[in-house]
């Protein structure tokens, strides 16, 4: 059973009593799912072994997205499926950060802010891309709403393959290894994209101070595996792992967290039931897709993808030498 599944099952009804105004229709159904998780409300699966005639049942799971014990095979599945995208390119890095003034957004209406995110993000890189005659780019874009200390801090990772199809040509752009787009010209972009998004959205609003300064970072991640496996530690499997929950007292949870300019490991106590708002304000509106594929990397895209993984096989592999072909004469044999 997980930790906070528990806790939250005795905290129940005080959590609701506290919570009630700023709970949303998604994390009350989040909430009921996680309890009857694994439990005889959920019902039982029944499983009889024709050979022993061993018989045997176990309780159902949730199956919701914001559970901490039913995601981990869908992270698994994710990652391999990402890896068969994986080209022999450098990839990149791309973080796109709302600043601290409009993260209310989220909390007023969170699916018109994050998919307007999404859409100036995507729109940033590939009119950058275009700027730069980089040709067709390949992105993952990642939605992460939470800080290392778990408080609301909406952001958008997305991993870049170096490079580019040119679709007229058919021929790979290849990219520098070190380099994709300016961090600060990005950042200028994003800002003005975003407000102008929020400006002309019927259910946003800007708030009275706009932010003038705002942060997009661009780095690289050498072939992409390791960038795909640090995203789906967090993508499926919830907010707080249990391992990271370090005690929990009659009255407050204390757990840990790494840092992130020091990477020095730090803990973090809050009362109970805050500690539970903590992780539910981060449940996602229904409908909202938290991972997304663009460009090459779309998933109708195959067999544009097989394309261009042939192209760079060609590039950058050198095919075994294979010995030329004998062909033997047919002889007819006198006696």
């Amino acid at each position: 059973m997980s930790t906070f599944i528990e806790l939250l099952r005795q905290q129940h009804r005080e959590f609701e009593q506290a919570y009630r105004h700023q709970l949303s229709q998604e994390s009350r159904r989040a909430i009921r799912a996680m309890l009857n998780c694994k439990t005889e409300q959920q019902g039982r699966s029944k499983w009889h072994c024709q050979y022993c005639h061993h018989d045997d049942s176990q309780p159902l799971s949730c199956g919701h997205r914001h559970c901490p014990q039913c995601q981990q095979r869908t992270t698994s599945d994710w990652l391999e499926r990402q890896q068969q995208k994986l080209l022999p390119v450098p990839y990149f890095m791309v973080t796109f950060t709302l600043p601290y003034e409009l993260r209310a957004l989220a909390r007023s209406n969170a699916k018109a802010l994050y998919q307007s995110m999404f859409s100036v993000a995507a729109s940033v890189l590939k009119s950058f891309a275009a700027r730069n005659t980089k040709g067709e780019l390949g992105f993952t874009i990642v939605l992460h709403t939470h800080s290392r200390r778990r408080d609301l801090h909406p952001h958008l990772h997305v991993i870049v393959a170096g490079g580019g199809y040119d679709s007229g040509k058919g021929v790979w752009l290849k990219g520098s290894s070190d380099y994709l787009f300016n961090a600060f010209a990005l950042a200028n972009v994003w800002r003005a994209r975003m407000l102008e998004t929020i400006q002309l959205h019927e259910k946003l609003s800007l708030p009275v101070s706009v932010p003038k300064k705002w942060v997009v970072d661009c780095r690289k991640v050498g072939y992409g595996l390791p960038a795909l496996q640090y995203l789906s530690r967090y993508l499926y499997r919830g907010v707080l792992s249990d391992k990271e929950i370090v005690d929990i007292s009659s009255s407050s949870v204390t757990f840990r967290y790494k840092e992130g300019q020091t990477q020095a490991t730090k803990t973090r106590t809050l009362p109970t039931l805050k500690f539970l708002w903590l992780i539910l304000q981060h449940v996602l509106p229904k409908g909202l897709q938290r991972v997304r594929d663009y460009g090459f990397l779309r998933g109708n895209a195959k067999a544009l993808r097989l394309r261009i993984q042939l192209l760079l096989m060609a590039l950058f592999f050198t095919p075994l030498a294979t010995p030329p072909t004998v062909k033997h004469r047919a002889t007819r044999r006198i006696e």
